[in-house]
C-alpha cells in the first residue's frame, strides 16, 4: 500500500503543497477539485498538461481528486447542477490520469421505498455509466450509513463506475461500527482509503490522531491486504497550527503499522 495526503490539509497553495509533500516523502496526492485553482472550469488543457508535469517532477501521483459537492445526490436542490460538475470532475480525473474521484454521495436510506434512495439509484446509474464509458470511476465515501446498507445499495446499482474510498474514522464516528467487518462487506468495491481516526461521543464524534481512536489500525491495515488492496491510504487530518508536523506524525504512524 502507498501513503499519501489530501492536499489541503498542507494549508499552502497548490504548488507549495505539492513541494513540500514531496519533501515529506509521500507517494501521491490526493487533490480537492471543488473551488480553488483546481476546479475543473478554471483548469484548462495547458494547465492540466501542465500540473501532471510538475506532479511527476516530484517524484508524486495523484491518488484521486476529491469531488464533494455538499447534500450528494438525495437532495433535489442544484441537482442538475451538482451532476453536471461531477461529470467535469470525472473528466478532469481521466485528463490528470488518477481514475478516481471520491465524494459524499448522500446518506443511503435502509429503506429501498424511500424517494432519496430511488432519487440516488437514478442519479448514481446515470453518473455510473458516464464515469465507466470515460474508464475512471466515481467512489463514494463511507460513514453515514452502515456498510451492509452501502454494499446493498452497490450491488442492486451494479454500476462498474461507482466503487468506494473506504474512510474507516467515518464508521467509527458516525455509526460506531467496526471498520474491519466493513473492508469485508465492501471488498468488491474499494478502489481508495482515508486514512483518518476518531471516535464516537454520546452527542456526536471527534476527530483525533492516528492512533488515538477507535480505528484497530494493526487490525484493519491486515483487512485490506487480505482483500489484495494495494492502493492509497490518504492522511486526512483537520489540523492544527503546525499541519506538517502533524501529518509527518500520521505518516510515520502509518508506515510503523504497514
Amino acid at each position: 500500500m502507498k501513503i499519501g495526503v489530501m492536499l489541503p490539509n498542507l494549508k499552502l497553495p497548490t504548488k507549495k503543497a505539492l513541494k513540500k509533500a514531496a519533501e515529506m516523502k509521500m507517494d501521491g496526492i490526493q487533490l480537492w477539485t471543488t473551488g480553488g485553482d483546481l476546479d475543473p472550469e478554471k483548469m484548462g488543457g495547458t494547465a492540466r498538461d501542465n500540473l501532471i508535469h510538475f506532479v511527476g517532477s516530484l517524484g508524486l501521483e495523484i491518488s484521486a481528486l476529491c469531488g464533494d459537492l455538499g447534500h450528494g445526490f438525495s437532495d433535489e436542490t442544484d441537482l442538475e447542477k451538482r451532476v453536471k460538475l461531477t461529470k467535469k470532475i470525472l473528466d478532469l480525473s481521466v485528463d490528470l490520469r488518477s481514475p478516481i474521484m471520491t465524494t459524499h454521495i448522500g446518506v443511503v436510506p435502509e429503506d429501498a421505498n424511500a424517494k432519496e434512495y430511488k432519487l440516488m439509484m437514478q442519479v448514481l446509474k446515470d453518473v455510473g455509466k458516464y464515469a465507466a464509458e470515460i474508464e475512471t470511476c466515481i467512489a463514494a465515501e463511507t460513514g453515514p450509513e452502515t456498510a451492509e446498507t452501502l454494499a446493498k445499495f452497490l450491488k442492486e446499482l451494479n454500476s462498474p463506475g461507482v466503487k468506494v474510498n473506504f474512510d474507516p474514522a467515518n464508521l467509527v464516528m458516525c455509526m460506531g461500527a467496526d471498520p474491519v467487518n466493513g473492508v469485508q462487506v465492501l471488498k468488491d468495491y474499494i478502489v481508495h482509503t482515508h486514512a483518518k481516526d476518531g471516535i464516537k461521543l454520546e452527542n456526536g464524534w471527534k476527530e483525533v490522531p492516528l492512533g488515538e481512536g477507535g480505528v484497530p489500525w494493526k487490525e484493519y491495515i491486515a483487512a485490506l491486504k487480505g482483500i489484495g488492496f494495494e492502493g492509497f491510504l490518504a492522511i486526512e487530518r483537520e489540523v492544527g497550527d503546525n499541519p506538517a508536523a502533524d501529518i509527518e506524525k500520521a505518516r510515520d504512524f502509518l508506515r510503523s503499522v504497514l
